[in-house]
C-alpha cells in the first residue's frame, strides 16, 4: 500500500520530468512549446465557453420548469422494466443533447470533424 501511495504522489513529477528530458534530447524549446499549447487551449476555452453557459442555462430551465421530472415519470414504467434506476434518468436524457452541442461548437473550430 505504501508503494501505491508513493507512486500516486510521484507519477505527475515523473511524467513532467520525462517530457522535459525528451524535449531536451530532441532539442525542442520546451517553454515556447508550452506557451503555444497554452494559447491554443485558451482559444478553445473561449470558443466553448458560450456553449457551456447556454447548456447550463438550458438545463437549469428544464429542471426548474419540471419538464425533466415529467419525462422521468413518464418513462419510469419502461425504465423500471428494463432495470434502469430512476435517479440516473435526468443524466440519460440530457447527455445526448449536451454532447451534440459540444461537438457542434467544437466543429466550428476544427474543420476535420463535422456536425450532423
Amino acid at each position: 500500500m505504501e508503494y501505491i501511495n508513493f507512486l500516486s504522489n510521484a507519477i505527475i513529477p515523473i511524467i513532467i520530468t520525462l517530457i522535459v528530458v525528451y524535449a531536451i534530447i530532441e532539442k525542442v524549446k520546451v517553454f515556447d512549446s508550452f506557451i503555444e499549447g497554452a494559447k491554443e487551449g485558451a482559444n478553445i476555452v473561449v470558443g466553448l465557453f458560450p456553449t457551456l453557459i447556454g447548456l447550463f442555462i438550458a438545463i437549469g430551465a428544464l429542471r426548474s420548469s419540471g419538464i425533466i421530472n415529467f419525462l422521468v415519470n413518464m418513462l419510469s414504467p419502461i425504465t423500471n422494466w428494463i432495470g434502469i434506476p430512476k435517479e440516473i434518468m435526468p443524466l440519460a436524457l440530457l447527455r445526448p443533447i449536451s454532447r451534440e452541442c459540444f461537438y457542434c461548437n467544437w466543429n466550428r473550430h476544427n474543420a476535420t470533424i463535422w456536425c450532423r
